[in-house]
């Protein structure tokens, strides 16, 4: 049997001045989701992450903590290892710049440099930015009230004179131009490489600092003690150190060797992209076949940073809802290469509307009505139709779209293929109306056919969402009764039609339970309650000045007025529009297929004058009427009506609308 192809990707080593926040975790659970989406697909896939724990910021912050910089690192890195755990992150190594392994070969790595004639020793005298551990020249620098400050962060810099040595990057110039230029593919996304040409390549690449005088938390050098190795040789060197580059036992490195992604943010692309491979050119090693730039992940449209207090950290959420949703979110919410924004309310309205209403109904509804009709086992199909066909169809293309999204790392891409299928099932749900087929024997064969579709759909989609939500595939497959690991796979997905009649389904709790989002940001914020639900305090009452004068009379309600009593009995609710049609034999009649989050409904509504195309309202989110009582139109019971409004001037009807639509979940009640 020949070896599998291998995978190789990186995060990039985070720097544990701090606890890592959701931003770091962004990164990490995207390399993680690569990653076993490569291994169900075959590869030999390899993670690694880890940690850059030298610097003069460390130094700092450890003495500030009253504590040794290896302690002070110890404790965050225990916590980082927690919180990947927590978020079901299976990396296969974890690489610290404080580890000996790492230590002894980037002193090797150094004097080769040094040897070969790549490295010198000089004087540098120029302006430094501590937190980015980055010098800067007096054109580089940006200035603020007077002040010189860091390009990157917009913190002030300091004049820094010590010996130092410096890499000839000079030398190494024009080839990387030459590279870049063959290799369109080598940084993603394009932009970002023309950003390095442009701004840093064909102006004229400066010879870089590599060691300290003035820093005595690093990697000695160790013909010359003196000095401390600079942060990027000692960092980026992580990449092949943790594969055993340079050692007896590097049989790693020439497995996984050269890597296919290192995955970086976008503040640290030129490290990645100039330094590292002039470096690995300077070793005579391959370079990195990809360095993909991810954006950064907002809060709010602003930069999380810990001095404005908007930084996000995933355990409380992850406490609440679980890993899958916020990996899920994650992944979904932003194309990755832009910058992508968090909100508590943006999170909990994606997890109501694609894993509540979606995917969570598919599978209830599904199981259910296997249960409810066949006693819980799946039926053969018996010959398709055209509906049955077209899903089938879509079913069927869908791997090989996921893997084209993936291969391109677009997480968002990927998902939102795979939904556009769930959502696909339960609009089939709608206009095949099993619910009707299971009144009759006579239905009862069309019946088999549309719950076992659904049922292998259902499959295909817990196949796919595996590397995005590793523990809810398992609760899918146990509601649908597959236990053959053979149909967990990716190559059960090459025919449709695989899980086998009389595999007995068993409905389970929902896989997402829907939310109260009001009550649940509450909770997320740290407060009690909704504060726009928050109850006024009661003022005592004042007693009566005259006990024997009779209660007053509540005022009379005018003719044709409702009480605030009667009006509270009314329920005006979001409805989500699945689908719409005209009601044969009638010119006045639509027909509406309804989400109201926790189920769905059918409506029929006398507006179809006014809308002579009727799917141009699927997708759109209406007020619906949802406590009328339901009665039976042209044999067709409606539940509800639909609100609309009259022009008097013009006599034009239109349905009344929802503004904003994709933040107000359907179901949501109205008042």
């Amino acid at each position: 049997m020949p070896d599998k192809k291998t995978y190789y990707i990186t995060t990039p080593i985070y720097y544990p001045s701090g606890n890592m926040h959701i931003g770091h975790t962004y990164t990490t659970v995207a390399a993680d989701t690569m990653k076993r989406f490569k291994r169900l697909t075959g590869y030999d896939a390899y993670m690694l992450t880890g940690t850059d724990e030298h610097g003069q910021k460390i130094e700092k912050k450890a003495a500030e903590a009253n504590v040794t910089p290896k302690a002070y690192v110890d404790e965050i890195v225990r916590n980082t290892k927690a919180l990947w755990q927590l978020m079901e992150v299976e990396y296969d190594d974890f690489i610290r710049t404080t580890d000996e392994r790492h230590i002894r070969i980037v002193q090797q790595i150094f004097r080769r440099f040094y040897e070969q004639g790549d490295i010198y020793k000089s004087k540098y005298e120029g302006l430094y930015c501590t937190p980015c551990e980055s010098f800067w020249t007096a054109t580089q620098v940006v200035e603020k009230d007077g002040v010189k400050c860091c390009p990157d962060c917009g913190r002030p810099v300091e004049i820094t004179q010590e010996e130092s040595y410096f890499f000839r990057m000079s030398k190494y110039q024009d080839w990387l131009i030459e590279y870049i230029e063959q290799h369109p593919d080598f940084i993603q996304p394009q932009k970002r490489a023309n950003e390095m040409l442009s701004n840093f390549l064909k102006p004229g690449l400066q010879d870089l600092c590599v060691s300290r005088t003035s820093v005595k938390w690093g990697v000695p050098v160790d013909f010359d003690p003196e000095h401390s190795v600079y942060v990027w040789i000692d960092a980026l060197s992580n990449y092949i150190t943790a594969l055993g580059y340079g050692t007896d036992h590097d049989e790693l490195f020439r497995k996984y060797w050269p890597a296919d992604v290192h995955l970086v943010g976008k503040e640290i692309v030129r490290f990645h992209t100039i330094y590292w491979p002039i470096m690995l050119h300077a070793l005579g090693l391959p370079l990195p076949r990809q360095v993909f730039a991810h954006g950064w992940l907002l809060f709010g449209n602003d930069k999380m940073s810990k001095s404005k207090g908007n930084v996000v950290y995933p355990q409380p959420i992850v406490e609440r809802y679980g890993a899958d949703a916020l990996r899920y979110y994650l992944m979904r919410e932003m194309p990755f290469g832009a910058d992508g924004n968090y909100t508590n309310e943006a999170f909990l309205t994606r997890l109501n509307s694609d894993l509540a209403n979606d995917l969570g109904n598919l599978i209830s509804r599904t199981v259910a009505m296997i249960e409810k009709y066949f006693g819980g086992a799946v039926q053969a199909p018996q010959a398709l139709e055209p509906i049955d066909e077209t899903l089938k169809e879509h079913t069927l293309a869908l791997p090989a779209l996921v893997e084209k999204q993936m291969n391109e790392l677009q997480f968002s891409l990927a998902l939102q293929e795979i939904w556009k299928v769930v959502g696909e099932c339960n609009k089939y749900i709608d206009e095949t109306a099993p619910w009707i087929l299971g009144r009759t024997e006579e239905g009862k064969g069309r019946l088999s056919t549309v719950l076992y579709m659904l049922a292998e759909c259902a499959r295909f989609a817990a196949v796919l969402i595996g590397p995005f939500m590793p523990r809810t595939p398992q609760r899918i497959f146990e509601q649908l009764g597959v236990n053959d690991p053979a149909l967990m796979t990716w190559e059960s997905l090459s025919g449709f039609g695989k899980l086998p009649e009389g595999t007995m389904v068993c409905k389970g709790e929902a896989l997402f339970p829907r939310i109260d989002i009001k009550k649940d940001l509450a909770a997320l914020n740290g407060e009690d309650e909704p504060a726009a639900e928050k109850k006024p305090e009661k003022k005592p009452e004042k007693k009566a000045e005259k006990p024997q004068q009779a209660e007053k009379k509540a005022p009379e309600v005018p003719e044709g007025c409702v009480t605030i009593d009667q009006f509270e009995k009314l329920s005006f609710r979001t409805a989500k529009v699945l689908a719409c049609k005209k009601v044969e034999k009638s010119d006045k009649l639509l027909q509406f297929s309804l989400d109201l989050g926790t189920e769905q409904r059918t409506v029929l509504s006398g507006i179809a004058k006014a809308y002579p195309d009727p799917e141009q309202l699927i997708g759109k989110t209406l007020v619906l009427f949802a406590n009328l009582a339901p009665r039976k139109i042209m044999g067709t019971l409606s539940q509800g009506m639909l609100l609309s409004a009259l022009d008097e001037k013009t006599g034009a009807l239109r349905l009344l609308t929802v503004d904003d639509a994709d933040s107000v979940a359907p179901g949501s009640e109205i008042g």
